[in-house]
Parts: C-alpha cells; sequence; structure tokens
C-alpha cells in the first residue's frame, strides 16, 4: 500500500493522465481509430533526445563544463551568473530537466564550498527560471515544444523567430536580478570543487557515439531523416554497445503523454464538449493556456490545447510562458524543489514563497512584453 502511495505521489500527472484516457474510453469505446490520436514522431524524438541524454550525464559532460567555467571566475556574482547561465543555454539542447538535475547540485556545491549558503534559494530559484525560460528557444527545450512544434509543422527557423524575442527578454532579467540580489564579492572556491573525470577509451568511445545519436536526433527533428529510421538507428547502437542506458529513460513521461493523446483523441469525438473547449480556448490561446499551466503544468496542457485550436504558435508562447508561476506549473521545477530540500537545514517554506514570488513577477513582465509584440 505504501509503495503505491509513493508512486501516485511521484507520478501524479502520470496517474492523472491515466484516469481521465480511461473514463474517456467508456464514452468513446476503443478501436483502431486510438492509433490515429497517438503522435508517434513526438514519442520517438522524445526517447531519442532521453536515451542521449542520459548517455551524457553518465559521462559526466555536462559537469565537467561547468566545472570549468565556474574556476574561471573570481567574484561570486560572477559564479552566479555562470551557474544560470548553464542552465539557460544547456536548457536548449539537452532540455530544462537534464539542465536542472545537472547543475543545481553542482551549484550547491560550489555555493557551499564558497561558504555561501545564503545563497542556496536564490540561485536555485533563478536557475529553475533560466532552464524553462532559456529552454523556450528551441522545439529540443523540452516535452511541450517538441510536440507542438511537430505539430505545427513549422521549420526549426521559424520556431526559432517566433521565441527568440522572449529568450532575449528572459536573459535580461535573469542578468538583472543576479545584479540587484548578488552583491559583487570575492569568491572562495576550493579545489575540491574540481572532480578528477579520467575517460577510458571505452569511455571517449561512449561520447562518440552519443554525439552521434544527439546529431541524428536532430536530423529527425528537422525532418531530414525519418523518426522510425533515426529511432531505429538509435535502439540498434545503443542495445548493441549500452544496453543498461535504456533504464534510464523517463517511460513515465512517454506514458503521460499516450494517455493525454487519447483522452483529447475521444473528447473531440464528443460534439458537445469538443466544441464547449474551443470556444473557450479561442477566447485567447496564450492566456488560456497559461491558466491551465499554472493547474496541470505546461506538457498536459499544450496537449490539451492544441486539440482544439489552429493557431498553434499561440500554444508555444502560452505554454512556455505558462511554465512560470505555481511550482507545478512545470514538471521540471519540482526537479530542483526536490534537489533543494536534500540540503541540511533546508525551508520549503521560504524556498516556495520566494520561488512563487519570482515567477509571478517574471510571469507578470514577460506576459506584458507578449502584448507588446
Amino acid at each position: 500500500m505504501e509503495s503505491v502511495k509513493h508512486f501516485i505521489k511521484n507520478e501524479i500527472v502520470l496517474c492523472i493522465a491515466f484516469l481521465v484516457a480511461l473514463c474517456s474510453c467508456f464514452i468513446i469505446k476503443p478501436g483502431k481509430e486510438y492509433l490515429t490520436y497517438i503522435d508517434f514522431r513526438t514519442l520517438s524524438i522524445l526517447l531519442m533526445l532521453m536515451i542521449t541524454m542520459a548517455g551524457f550525464q553518465r559521462l559526466n559532460v555536462f559537469r565537467q563544463i561547468g566545472e570549468i567555467l565556474v574556476a574561471k571566475s573570481k567574484s561570486i556574482r560572477g559564479v552566479v551568473l555562470i551557474l544560470i547561465g548553464l542552465c539557460f543555454f544547456s536548457s536548449m539542447f539537452i532540455t530544462n530537466d537534464v539542465a536542472l538535475l545537472t547543475f543545481v547540485p553542482f551549484s550547491i556545491i560550489t555555493l557551499s564550498i564558497s561558504n555561501r549558503r545564503d545563497l542556496y534559494i536564490k540561485v536555485i530559484v533563478l536557475e529553475t527560471l533560466a532552464a524553462n525560460l532559456g529552454s523556450m528557444l528551441t522545439p529540443l527545450g523540452n516535452p511541450q515544444n517538441l510536440y507542438l512544434y511537430s505539430l505545427a509543422d513549422m521549420g526549426l527557423g521559424s520556431f526559432i523567430k517566433l521565441m527568440l524575442p522572449y529568450s532575449i527578454c528572459a536573459a535580461v532579467l535573469l542578468i538583472l536580478s543576479v545584479v540587484i540580489f548578488v552583491k559583487r564579492a570575492p569568491a572562495v572556491l576550493s579545489g575540491d570543487n574540481k572532480s578528477v573525470f579520467k575517460r577510458t577509451a571505452r569511455d571517449k568511445r561512449m561520447l562518440l557515439m552519443y554525439v552521434f545519436t544527439f546529431i541524428l536526433a536532430l536530423l529527425v527533428v528537422s525532418r531530414l531523416v525519418p523518426y522510425y529510421i533515426g529511432m531505429a538507428i538509435e535502439l540498434v547502437i545503443v542495445i548493441v554497445f549500452d544496453r543498461r542506458i535504456l533504464r534510464k529513460p523517463d517511460y513515465s513521461l512517454l506514458l503521460t503523454f499516450i494517455f493525454l493523446f487519447i483522452f483529447i483523441g475521444n473528447v473531440k469525438r464528443i460534439p458537445e464538449v469538443s466544441a464547449f473547449l474551443e470556444s473557450l480556448i479561442r477566447i485567447n490561446e496564450v492566456l488560456v493556456s497559461i491558466v491551465l499551466s499554472q493547474f496541470i503544468s505546461n506538457v498536459p496542457a499544450a496537449i490539451l490545447c492544441s486539440g482544439f485550436t489552429k493557431d498553434i504558435p499561440k500554444i508555444i508562447v502560452g505554454t512556455n510562458l505558462g511554465g512560470m508561476g505555481t511550482l507545478i506549473a512545470s514538471m521540471a521545477s519540482l526537479i530542483s524543489f526536490k534537489q533543494y530540500s536534500y540540503i541540511d537545514g533546508a525551508s520549503s517554506k521560504k524556498y516556495i514563497l520566494e520561488f512563487t514570488v519570482f515567477n509571478i513577477v517574471y510571469l507578470i513582465i514577460m506576459l506584458l512584453f507578449s502584448f507588446i509584440l
């Protein structure tokens, strides 16, 4: 019983997605049409990226880059800017989840060695914002972008052009936040902060292999390689050379997508409900997707809203901005919260309060910026 409670607590979005999909199956009987609901291209690319990023993580690629950059900084403000910048720029390519899993623990160690534990909450909150905001620039940055990019049949250049003004605005806000809230002071970094990464010949081969799978994923995203061919090639390579990595991907996210696809597909076949949702979402796609994201997170909000409007670019903007706000608006935010909660003396209430204040202020500014655009 305890294991069931633990599973539900950790996979609440998956459980809700399963329940709503199951309920919809009693209204629309399962049939061959169900297969048409599922976006296999998005699921394939997600799995390809999750496998590749798990490989890079195990080889400590991102942390090594972070340590090299932090070691070059002479002030604590410079260290914090680098830590936040790492989350912001890396999330564009390695996803916001992986960026936070990599750099939040590293930041905790760095700040501890620098004797700046007073900056834990501010830095982690700003890193979370940086990962969520940086990830909005590319289809690779987060799951909903990948899905919406595929659904809209956009070119990569068009997607980046759509989100670039928001990314620039976000970068300016993050820099200003560091300048305002982190006073200039010398950074005292111990040599203990540096890990020794000795790569064996096998590690080097694995690194080259995952660079290849990442390039392959990019080719699939760019529609230069069919998704089923790219997925097949990557699976064969990984099964032959590094099959243990197949345990690492977040399969619950893939299942969540499938259940949501089934739910939305069935709802669209119920005329009254479909018409109501379509009229509601079309009032203002950006605002509706932002509000929904606060309660069900931006991935389910993206799938739900995209089913009832053809103006996908507005849903892209809304769900990316909607990742700010509450702690569950972007599920990636829970990763950094959990990492913070492991610290001795951590104050969850203080963290949530500061997180919420920063996020609401950022959301208001970014929303006003979207009206100007």
